[in-house]
């Protein structure tokens, strides 16, 4: 049966840690799974990291750049070699194909994120492996993805993929940090995110000194792709032959149950695709109301008011301690929330001198994280 699979594969595992020059056998080993794959029958996208670790190693630099404006030029470096290893590699293997570069930007619009799916569609449709990364050449700070952990899952969940792998430096997710942590427990299943509440913590090591991952990133990521129902597999990035062994059932990694009901695309663009432009802090009765019967939110139900934003920005949902518990598309500017918060509905003409939206927030328009 065809299934579409999306690997990430970080710059800790296409790169040899103390040079930062491209670890040639694994990129070879990763190309030779994706065919075989192909030839399965399977969709497979590739959301590959690396071009800044290798723009690095290209122009002689030791460490990875911070300055925003020398990491883009970096990248520009990069881009191009890691694209041509790759061609290389799957030219001989007689495989086309695809460089996509993305944005976040190219998500925040609905017009665009449906673009992005309708490109995908018909890559795969030809048979071409897509090959995504952040376009980092261009993008904004306030506009970056942050890391392509995040990246894949995104588009994985746009694709609506059956398969998400995410390929790192350990075999799979541990209770603590097992570099450190000699008698750190294996994980294999995660089936409910909340059980990962504190180990988030525990397992946030920044990555590697030419990436920006960590376990953390991986398993934000794992919560996107599983609310979009696909299933994601944390694996070791050194054995790409691995994503072979897994889908053949063995039991590798650690696996994240996708949700039984996942929500709309509308939905996760919402909650995902787009990026937050202030918070709204809730009291009890509000939360209950959204969270648990499925409501849209009131303007009596606001306590706080966090940031600037216009009419049908999203915004981040808060508890009073500032927990984010939903996203969702104001009918009203940071401004005019200011005036309304915390009064009932019947009052909002008065205060406002005009008739507005009875909701803050449709439930169409919300969605819980």
């Amino acid at each position: 049966m065809t299934k579409t699979i999306v690997v990430k594969i970080g710059t800790s595992s296409l790169t040899q840690p103390k040079t930062g020059q491209l670890a040639l056998s694994t990129i070879a080993t990763l190309a030779e799974t994706l065919c075989y794959l192909r030839r399965q029958g399977h969709r497979v996208i590739l959301v590959s990291s690396g071009a800044v670790g290798v723009g690095c190693a290209r122009l002689g630099l030791t460490e990875r750049p911070k300055a925003i404006a020398l990491k883009q030029a970096v990248a520009a470096v990069g881009q191009g070699r890691l694209i041509r290893v790759y061609d290389d590699l799957f030219t001989t293997l007689q495989q086309p194909i695809a460089q996509v570069l993305l944005t976040r930007s190219d998500l925040v619009q609905r017009s665009r994120y449906l673009n992005a799916y309708n490109t995908f569609q018909e890559l795969l449709g030809l048979g071409v492996i897509p090959i995504v990364n952040e376009n980092d050449t261009v993008a904004v700070e306030e506009l970056k993805f942050g890391d392509n952990d995040t990246l894949s899952a995104l588009v994985a969940s746009i694709v609506e993929a059956d398969w998400l792998f995410l390929l790192t430096d350990v075999d799979r997710l541990y209770s603590a940090d097992p570099r450190s942590v000699p008698d750190a427990q294996p994980i294999a299943l995660v089936s409910n995110m909340k059980e990962l509440g504190e180990l988030q913590i525990q397992t946030g090591s920044p990555g590697s000194q030419w990436g920006t991952g960590g376990m953390v990133t991986k398993i934000s990521a794992a919560r996107i792709a599983i609310a979009a129902g696909v299933r994601t597999v944390i694996t070791e990035g050194r054995f790409p032959r691995n994503i072979e062994k897994i889908l053949n059932g063995e039991p590798l990694g650690t696996h994240f149950e996708p949700q039984p009901e996942p929500t709309s695309a509308r939905k996760r663009w919402i909650a995902y695709g787009l990026v937050p432009a202030g918070k709204l802090y809730l009291d009890a009765g509000a939360i209950a109301a959204i969270s648990l019967a499925g409501k849209s939110l009131l303007a009596a139900g606001i306590k706080a008011v966090e940031g600037e934003f216009d009419t049908q920005d999203a915004v981040q949902l808060c508890d009073p301690n500032g927990q984010e518990i939903a996203r969702g598309l104001v009918n009203y500017s940071s401004d005019e929330l200011q005036k309304i918060s915390g009064r009932h509905s019947r009052e909002i003409p008065t205060i406002l001198g005009y008739v507005g939206a009875e909701t803050v927030i449709h439930r169409d328009n919300l969605v819980l994280i």
